[in-house]
């Protein structure tokens, strides 16, 4: 005796609304950020001393060095370190990275960045970076007598055109400052203007935020 299976085929609706339903899953657990051809995402590099090139130390002095790191799709980071504080820029080269406006761009109080650098890509070409800073805060001493750190998250935009900070994140004022800084990326860096736009502060602004300004 012959078994006869009966197999219901989807309607077309059917159909497409259940793959936007998977989309529109996939994009609200951030595996996707983009419905469609394009997408969106996250590598990482490091800045850490062991995965550089140094160039330098100025007199031998271990916090007054400067490197430089590999990074995505032919760019590399630029860290340099003086007084205590630090600037980081992105380049093809060592050279052109010092070129860039974000070399140029300090912070007043003592600071240095994460090893961490999250590179934001749409479809494998990065368009900003995103890393963790701390900034020493001095009206804020702990039991050594030494500043505490304020964390912030900064996103610089990258080429083409200039290197630049776009954006900057709270971390202790935003429980959601990766995705911030993310959003941040995505939204701002690749339409900013170097040379007219502000930075943004992106969510709510706290301490870090404040240590930000120069006075």
């Amino acid at each position: 005796m012959k078994r006869i299976f009966h197999v219901r085929i989807a309607s077309r609706r059917d159909l497409t609304s259940a793959i936007a339903l998977a989309l529109s899953i996939c994009a609200g657990s951030g595996l996707v950020s983009n419905v469609g051809a394009q997408t969106i995402g996250s590598s990482y590099t490091s800045t850490a001393p062991k995965d550089c090139r140094v160039s330098g130390a100025h007199n031998g002095v271990d916090d007054s060095a400067t490197r430089f790191c590999p990074g995505k799709a032919g760019l590399g980071v630029l860290v340099n370190e003086d007084d205590l504080r630090e600037t980081v820029s992105v380049g093809r080269s060592h050279a052109a990275a010092a070129r860039e406006p974000a070399a140029q761009a300090w912070f007043g109080p003592f600071n240095s960045s994460h090893a961490t650098v999250e590179w934001r890509a749409l479809d494998g070409k990065p368009f900003a970076i995103i890393q963790r800073w701390h900034l020493g805060d001095n009206s804020d001493e702990g039991k050594n007598g030494r500043p505490i750190a304020k964390p912030i998250l900064v996103v610089t935009r990258l080429p083409p055109g200039p290197v630049c900070h776009v954006a900057y994140v709270d971390v202790k004022a935003n429980p959601d400052a990766n995705e911030l800084a993310r959003k941040a990326a995505e939204g701002i860096a690749r339409g900013f203007d170097c040379g007219k736009d502000a930075i943004k502060i992106v969510g709510t602004s706290g301490r870090a935020v404040e240590l930000t300004i120069r006075r």
